[in-house]
């Protein structure tokens, strides 16, 4: 369907709690909440995140922690660590970066994405999904819902459907069959008064909202209110995805299933990050002066290497030449290889970079690389690639 967006709902499941899990895995299985106020009991402290565990006990963000302790006085109580739970959002963003520069944080464990864009390079929506969801797993051992749909409004709601680690499409044209069931309190922007309201007209499911008339809700909640409803209701959602700030870098790593002892197909795999981060930074007009080879042996030691050209770089033809030596630099060569990634910064718009050294002449790898994009996006992602990537690499 022409012009149909991609848009990703993120969010990570019971975000601090999990990240107290995997700190102390004493605590799996147990009800944790983490809250303002530790004590048993006492205090004025809310609950900020429960563990699943603790909201079988009807326990809940918000909630006073002296009514969680009333509910399971046996929950482990803790202080939140904000310091570490932003490190471990920052990873995250990061890699959600990767994918796509149209990423709209809402706050350290949510975000949307529009992978529109992004989709002739890493695949469809529920590809990329099942891949960012793969690569929090690995990189941070901890679980995220995705919500995949044309709109931002259809995206979160999937995404909180199968919590947790849930994985929930809205396939385009699906939308009024998506939404027919599900209960009018996930209308969003529908508080309390308004719910009551809807439910004096006879609306039970947001499919029962679709039925009443955009004129009855106009007169019943005012124009702006009852506009939106009318469409929200009908999966009719225009905003965008708004980031909210500039991309300072752009890269790609690769976690292999199995730690690798070749060297020669370790190398084989930064070749092919090289090539996509080229293809990224040119789809987004973007250049950059500084390259850093990231690499991860068995045991999760890592070590990254880096150096600055002087001239922004943006194709496989100028990234290989600098991030194999560092590769090697970085290589230890006696252990096997767990991960490898290479990450351009130092960005500059394309324009704004001196890449050629004539005006208005790019050099020859960077229109062979713009031909080649511009093949790859008519007739489909791999329509023509290197000699070098026809040989599979480890997965």
């Amino acid at each position: 369907m022409t012009g149909v967006r991609t848009i990703l709902h993120v969010d990570m499941d019971a975000f601090y709690a999990a990240v107290e899990v995997r700190e102390d895995p004493g605590l799996r299985g147990r009800p944790v909440v983490v809250g303002a106020d530790p004590r048993r009991g006492r205090g004025r402290g809310v609950v900020s995140t429960a563990s699943y565990e603790a909201r079988e006990f009807g326990i809940h963000s918000a909630m006073p922690i002296s009514e969680a302790y009333r509910r399971c006085p046996d929950a482990v109580f803790l202080r939140p660590r904000m310091s570490l739970y932003s490190e471990v959002s920052d990873r995250v963003f990061e890699l959600l970066r990767r994918y796509t520069d149209l990423v709209e944080p809402l706050s350290l464990d949510e975000a949307f994405l529009d992978v529109t864009s992004s989709r002739s390079l890493f695949g469809e929506g529920p590809e990329i999904a099942a891949a960012i969801k793969r690569e929090i797993v690995e990189g941070e051992r901890l679980t995220a819902s995705v919500g995949v749909a044309p709109t931002k409004f259809l995206a979160k709601l999937a995404s909180d459907l199968q919590k947790p680690d849930g994985l929930v499409v809205v396939p385009p044209g699906r939308e009024r069959e998506f939404l027919e069931p599900l209960e009018v309190s996930r209308l969003w922007g529908a508080g309390a008064k308004t719910l009551e309201r809807l439910r004096g007209l006879g609306a039970r499911t947001i499919g029962d909202v679709a039925r009443v008339g955009r004129a009855r809700l106009v007169r019943l909640f005012g124009e702006a209110a009852g506009n939106r409803f009318h469409e929200l209701a009908r999966g009719i959602d225009a905003r965008r995805v708004v980031p909210d700030r500039a991309r300072k870098s752009l890269g790609r790593e690769t976690t292999f299933l199995e730690d690798v002892d070749d060297r020669e197909a370790v190398e084989a795999t930064l070749f092919e990050l090289c090539d996509q981060v080229g293809r990224r930074l040119r789809h987004a007009a973007l250049a950059g002066v500084t390259i850093t080879v990231k690499l991860r042996w068995e045991g999760f030691q890592t070590v990254t290497r880096q150096t600055t050209v002087a001239e922004p770089v943006n194709t496989t033809e100028r990234l290989w030449p600098v991030a194999r030596p560092l590769f090697r630099k970085a290589d230890r060569g006696d252990r096997p290889v767990r991960l490898v990634g290479v990450t351009v910064s130092g960005l500059v718009h394309a324009a704004e970079g001196q890449l050629s050294l004539f005006d208005g002449e790019a050099p020859t790898d960077r229109r062979v690389a713009r031909a080649v994009d511009r093949l790859n996006e008519r007739f489909g992602r791999g329509a023509v690639t290197r000699a070098a990537l026809l040989d599979r690499r480890p997965r």
